[in-house]
């Protein structure tokens, strides 16, 4: 059973992810959560709309101190609606993008922080629709 920490901590992780745009910048080094976050985004290229249809995956993964995965990242979480092939896919893509990510070049202060804790990264296969703005009349 998670701790109310690390549902937090989760929490706290999905909404950076959904927060980090293409026009971030990466940082040299990863020091804060929405450093880790932005890096991982930046990392993320899903699978062609020719190889695949679009679908949202959830991974939860460890990282020791020095920003390597510690032991295997596991898919919590695949689009109801997707085939056998879109999910094998974009799991390939999740593991290349963990892949190109790592090993996360974490400060001091957040590899003591971020070692041994569970993330939970969701990638999307779609760009979300910008909020719509109400007119009023």
């Amino acid at each position: 059973m998670p701790r109310r920490g690390e549902k937090l901590l989760v929490a706290v992780a999905a909404l950076l992810l959904g927060t980090s745009g293409a026009s971030t910048q990466t940082p040299d080094r990863v020091n804060t959560l929405h450093d880790l976050f932005a890096r991982l985004g930046s990392c993320w290229r899903p699978p062609p709309p020719s190889r695949a249809r679009a679908l949202d995956i959830t991974v939860v993964v460890s990282f020791n101190r020095t920003g390597d995965i510690l032991g295997h990242p596991k898919i919590t979480y695949e689009s109801a609606e997707a085939s056998d092939n879109d999910r094998l896919q974009y799991r390939i893509a999740v593991m290349e993008a963990l892949q190109r990510c790592t090993p996360m070049p974490f400060t001091d202060a957040m590899g003591g922080a971020a070692a041994g804790r569970p993330f939970a990264v969701q990638f999307h296969g779609r760009k979300a629709s910008p909020p719509t703005q109400e007119k009023r009349a």
